[in-house]
């Protein structure tokens, strides 16, 4: 057994080695942004491109950089890795800190066995915390002076949604529910099951993210898919690669939209009412590809995961291929940049901002490792107008890596608080950071 276990280690730092020197980026990053990315010809490898910017913490007063006429400060520190961020009406912050769950058949084999290695070297694999810690800020002055354990015992919950006086949580498995009253620093009730989500043993993509209708009566769901191009079987991905709708009086789920291989934060656009959700496409075909996108979703829509990716480019690995679904695709609206990993979203309805951030796009991004130089690692505001995107993106928040290539921090889920700040989950640096307009409190 030490053997093999030596001779996996062996094989894994030589493969990241490799792998390290492994192709770079031939475009510039502005080329995969937009309603009309440039996408090229996919680059093919024994190995894929590994970059990874080793998870290191934020050194004591060190903190991002805001964007000219912004500041930030610590809501607040020393979270357990802090994933997903929910306002409740009366301006408490709720905090879902959280990790991956088990996951017995995920990984296996050496190519298995390196991608843990890459993913704690990229400090994602710590364990799960599995509670939703409320954050107060009493008085107003962006620091949470009270911080409680309102949820504990959940099984890697992600995605959080209050429907009147009932708090739904989004666990790995299972979207369940609470009672809530306004004001309550914990909650002791048992959880009682909504309705079941795709888990299991492989589980690749275990975050479910949630977001309620706006007469509260469905939830939706995200589900990102059980592999990268369905290479554990197309029957492992039932209800994956999604977003589900649930019905609350009935507990009916269906298939909303499709082919959308990991989605995560959701969002209703202010002026169309339309959702739309940011996605994470497929990896190993190169730095350039494929644009992660913010994209509306539109019930019954398939928007091509595993078959093509922006619309009707045929991913050559999955088979057998399928031209019929690939003529299905949907384009989605507006390309992110390779393997910048968005997951947080949320629309900006508040005042503190100045007008034109109104109705516009905050985005989390979580940072790549499979692209070199890396990209992500940073906030994001994509301006929109009559509904749609309408400029180019313009980084909020910097500085979550150095310029060693070490990450302090790791943007995730975005949020904003009861006053129009931005709040910003920080699952390396255990850090909710708040961004505001120098000029305003």
């Amino acid at each position: 057994m030490r053997d093999a276990t030596s001779r996996r280690l062996l094989a894994a730092g030589l493969l990241l080695g490799v792998a390290a020197c492994a192709e770079k980026s031939r475009l510039p990053a502005f080329a995969g942004v937009g309603p009309a990315p440039t996408i090229p010809a996919p680059t093919k490898s024994l190995i894929p491109t590994v970059d990874i910017a080793p998870a290191r913490g934020w050194p004591a007063g060190v903190m991002p950089t805001a964007a000219a006429g912004m500041v930030v400060n610590p809501l607040a520190t020393g979270l357990n890795h802090p994933r997903w961020l929910y306002v409740l009406p009366n301006g408490d912050v709720l905090v879902a800190e959280t990790n991956a769950p088990p996951r017995p058949e995920a990984g296996k084999g050496i190519k298995g066995f390196i991608m843990k290695k890459v993913m704690e070297r990229a400090g994602a694999a710590v364990p799960s915390a599995n509670r939703i810690t409320l954050l107060r800020d009493a008085d107003g002055d962006g620091v949470a002076e009270t911080r409680t354990e309102f949820l504990k015992g959940l099984n890697s919950p992600f995605g959080i949604a209050l429907v009147g006086d009932v708090l739904y949580v989004a666990n790995a498995d299972a979207v369940v529910r609470f009672p809530y009253r306004a004001g309550e620093t914990a909650v002791n009730a048992a959880p009682v099951t909504v309705a079941a989500l795709p888990g299991g043993p492989i589980n690749h993509h275990w975050t479910k993210n949630i977001i309620a209708s706006k007469d509260g009566s469905k939830l939706y769901a995200t589900v990102g898919s059980n592999s990268n191009v369905a290479e554990n079987g197309i029957d492992k991905e039932t209800n994956r690669a999604a977003i589900l709708e649930i019905d609350l009086k009935t507990a009916a789920t269906r298939l909303f939209a499709s082919g959308l291989r990991n989605p995560n934060g959701m969002g209703w656009q202010p002026h169309s009412g339309a959702l739309w959700t940011v996605v994470n496409e497929r990896d190993e075909l190169g730095s350039d590809l494929v644009p992660d996108y913010l994209t509306s979703v539109k019930d019954g829509g398939f928007y091509g995961w595993p078959y093509s990716y922006f619309g009707s480019h045929v991913d050559a690995r999955v088979t057998p291929p399928r031209p019929d679904m690939v003529a299905k695709a949907i384009v989605p609206d507006y390309a992110l940049g390779a393997h910048v990993a968005a997951l947080g979203l949320v629309f900006y309805e508040g005042s503190l901002f100045p007008p034109q951030y109104a109705g516009g796009a905050f985005i989390g991004q979580h940072g790549s490792w499979n692209r070199k130089p890396l990209s992500g690692y940073n906030v994001v505001f994509v301006p929109f107008a009559n509904g749609k995107p309408s400029g180019k993106p313009a980084e909020i928040l910097t500085g979550f890596v150095n310029q060693d290539g070490d990450a302090f921090g790791r943007p995730v889920g975005v949020a904003v608080d009861k006053a129009g700040a931005l709040l910003v989950a920080d699952d390396v640096g255990n850090a909710v950071w708040r961004v505001r307009p120098a000029a305003m409190q």
